[in-house]
Order: C-alpha cells, then structure tokens, then sequence
C-alpha cells in the first residue's frame, strides 16, 4: 500500500540514491583515460520523477533490463557531463575532490531525507496512540 504523504520522500531517496551510483562511478573511474564525469541535478531529477511541471513521466518498461535510453537514469533524469576545471591530458574529466565532496554532501542529505521521513512516521504513530 503506497501512502501518498510519503511519495515525495520516495522519490527525493530514489533519486538521491541513484545519484550516489553515479558519483561512486565517478570516483571508481578517477583513473580511467577519456572517462567524462557525470552528475544529475536533484531538483529537477526529482521534479521528473514526480511527472511534474517540465517532466515527462519515464518511460513504460515491461522488464528491469529494458534500456532508459543513452544518458538516462532510471528515475528518467538526464545525466549530464560535469566541466572540469583543470583538464588531464589523458581525457579524464574527473576530478576526485569535487566528487568526493559532491558524494559526501549527497550522502549527508539522504540521511537528513531518512530522518525527516522518520519523524513523519513517528508524528503520526503518536497520534494513533494518542499521545502514549
């Protein structure tokens, strides 16, 4: 049973999550020649995930190995290439700082996401106990 107070929780930890797998790729490709670095913005990742305003729906797939399409997530968010600052002459675009930064300020905000979905749920436990 999915409970509509919590959709955009959902959502905001679904995308989050997927952002992670993409920064953790970034890292694991640090040493990679010609890796590009890729990144996908939060808000309007999660603004597609919940169909609205500017956001397609994702597309309708009938099994988990079916392709979202080159440089999709499976929340539908576009990836985007990150512009390095100071390039490598090997064609590498990641930059092992921004990503470790980038990874540990998405991590911190999954967890405040977990929390805050946490004290929703206990506020409403409350009330159904009736203050016990």
């Amino acid at each position: 049973m999915k409970i509509q107070a919590f959709a955009t929780h959902e959502h905001a930890l679904r995308v989050r999550a997927q952002r992670n797998e993409v920064l953790s790729s970034n890292i694991a490709n640090a040493d990679t020649p010609n890796y590009k670095a890729r990144d996908l913005d939060f808000a309007s990742a999660l603004k597609h995930a919940q169909g609205g305003p500017g956001g397609a729906l994702p597309m309708k797939t009938t099994s988990t190995l079916h392709n979202q399409g080159v440089g999709f997530t499976s929340t539908g968010a576009e990836l985007k290439f990150r512009v390095p600052t100071q390039p490598t002459l090997d064609g590498n675009t990641v930059e092992t700082d921004v990503e470790q930064a980038a990874f540990a300020e998405n991590a911190v905000q999954y967890r405040a996401s977990l929390t805050f979905l946490n004290g929703a749920i206990s506020g409403l436990r409350y009330a159904i106990k009736g203050g016990d």
